[in-house]
């Protein structure tokens, strides 16, 4: 029978027992479990609710069914239901009637909402470490080619030219908001729900703030209904998972665009890469592939959450029991792929001649060639068309923009004169973008700077 069959004359059926346990998600837990055991039974002593023979017995049970579960040498078994009911019995096994009063004052809705919070907080860390190891590696790739020009893109179609530094700094500012929301969903986790009991708190004289203190938690929940159901600190986890997935999706997408014969712009090392069984010459991105194919799996686990809360009445329901195996899925997930990710973007071979052969196509100096008559006085509209008829020339003849002689310009506008040619070097054109996070090199310089800067101090706050 289970440790709450007083009331019950028959045990549940071996199917219901399995379907209703949670034992083969939240062992994972474990660590969280006997730590959240430990603090709340040296509360009860000091609070004279059990005795400090007692409250010691427990901490050194504890301790040994967590080196148990460490060595591999516990049996979980399924009839436990849950990874509290598991170490419990383990412990009251070990220590006799002192491990049957560390219940006292306490539910498994609290303790599981404690389990789950301090996991998260930790999960959090964890993935903000992550973050962190893929920015630098994107920093170190700008810091490296601070030169390499590469085309823009909009609609996936040649646009103005960038520096290759711009186009990684890009990802490091995306990933940059990614940490905030892993450290909002941090400290959303950061409050201790123990001591609210099954849902409307206890009549022992439980101290709160000292087991929150212990268990690092900086505040306590004020309400005992909202600390055993609240699991808003999950869902802003598997939002940041989410957000922080996508990221890494359109990152890859890129890579595997920009390894392939048509673009080669980069070069993924052996590591990254697999071949093909029938096909000798193949060398895929696979592992680009699979983040971008994983991230459909992390915004599954959020909605999964969005929809088993969205209806839900207070204070603890079983449905809370679904809470756990997808935001732990999602942050072991994004966590995989950040790791991938860096070990990609660090050993990736930048080709910066072809990103410069392509820059040369497609008409990437129109704007700056529109810009020029614009600062001659003419209206930009009128130049925008101007540009435009010298764009459909060119397609005429086969040619690009710096192919076209002086007269080809003149005829079309007597403002262009010799120095045109300035306003079609890749170089120059580069250059111009002077405004704060434009391209140019000098405002490129600053904004790595600026994300080295970020970058510390997200690192720092780890």
């Amino acid at each position: 029978m289970a440790l709450w069959s007083g009331r019950f004359t028959e045990n549940v059926s071996e199917f219901t027992q399995r379907f209703g346990a949670s034992l083969p998600v939240d062992k994972a837990l474990y660590a969280q479990d006997i730590a959240g055991s430990k603090a709340h039974a040296a509360m009860l002593a000091k609070a004279g609710v059990i005795a400090q023979a007692d409250a010691d017995a427990i901490a050194g049970g504890l301790g040994r069914v967590q080196e148990r579960i460490e060595a591999g040498e516990f049996a979980f078994d399924i009839n436990d239901e849950d990874i509290h009911m598991s170490v419990e019995r383990a412990l009251i096994a070990d220590v006799g009637d002192a491990g049957a009063r560390l219940h006292t004052g306490r539910s498994r809705n609290d303790q599981v909402a404690t389990d789950t919070r301090l996991f998260a907080k930790q999960r959090c860390s964890d993935l903000m470490a992550a973050n962190v190891a893929l920015r630098q590696a994107l920093v170190k790739q700008a810091e490296a080619h601070p030169d390499v020009i590469m085309p823009g893109y909009t609609h996936l179609q040649h646009a103005q030219p960038v520096l290759f530094a711009h186009h990684m700094l890009a990802y490091v500012w995306m990933l940059a908001r990614d940490f905030g929301r892993l450290a909002a969903a941090r400290r959303a986790a950061d409050a201790s729900p123990l001591g609210a009991a099954a849902l409307a708190g206890t009549t022992y004289p439980l101290d709160r703030q000292m087991t929150a203190e212990s268990l690092g938690f900086s505040r306590v929940i004020p309400n005992s209904l909202d600390a055993v159901s609240d699991r808003d600190f999950l869902l802003d986890l598997s939002y940041a998972c989410s957000v922080s997935c996508m990221h890494l999706s359109r990152l890859c997408e890129e890579i595997v665009l920009w390894s392939t014969a048509e673009f080669d712009f980069i070069g993924l090392s052996d590591a990254f890469s697999t071949g093909s069984s029938i096909m000798p010459q193949k060398k895929n991105p696979d592992f680009a592939e699979l983040i971008r194919g994983k991230t459909g799996r992390v915004v599954g686990d959020l909605v999964a959450l969005l929809v088993t809360m969205k209806a839900l009445p207070l204070a603890y329901n079983k449905d809370l029991q679904e809470d756990k195996e997808g935001a732990i899925d999602a942050a072991k997930t994004l966590e995989d792929c950040l790791v991938c990710a860096a070990g990609m973007i660090e050993t990736m071979a930048v080709k910066p001649e072809s990103m410069r052969a392509q820059a040369k196509k497609g008409y990437l100096a129109a704007t700056d060639v529109a810009d020029y008559l614009a600062k001659k006085g003419m209206p930009f509209r009128r130049a925008h068309e101007v540009v435009g008829h010298l764009v459909l020339l060119c397609e005429q003849r086969g040619c690009d923009l710096d192919d076209l002689a002086l007269a080809d310009f003149q005829a079309e506008s007597d403002l262009f004169e010799a120095d045109i040619t300035s306003a079609l070097d890749l170089d120059a054109i580069v250059a111009a973008r002077t405004t704060e996070g434009g391209t140019g090199y000098a405002a490129v310089a600053e904004q790595l700077a600026l994300a080295k800067q970020v970058l510390a101090d997200d690192e720092a706050a780890v």
